[in-house]
């Protein structure tokens, strides 16, 4: 899947058949940052500490969104959400 295909299953009710990670992705960019959360809280290795250090950014806690960075081995992001978003999905969609 692109991440033009997958940006267009936003518009279907339900999140495709796909990863828990790119499903906590679909949930965050549907407006459901609470389930997105719990999704990424399940996701114990490094691509789950990185969709919920994002997701912290996106709620305003740095100081928890730093942890997670430093747990995901990624520098905390400056760039937009959703370049950040993009960048997460990209990297999930090519594994």
């Amino acid at each position: 899947m692109t991440i033009d295909e997958f940006r267009a299953t936003l518009q279907n009710a339900a999140p495709p058949d796909s990863s828990a990670p790119l499903q906590a992705l679909w949930h965050d960019a549907r407006g459901d940052w609470n389930r997105a959360h719990e999704i990424a809280q399940d996701i114990d290795d490094e691509m789950g500490a990185w969709i919920h250090a994002y997701l912290h950014r996106k709620e305003g806690d740095a100081g928890n969104a730093a942890y997670w960075y430093r747990r995901a081995r990624q520098p905390v992001a400056s760039d937009s959400l959703e370049d950040e978003w993009t960048r997460i999905a990209t990297a999930l969609l090519t594994r």
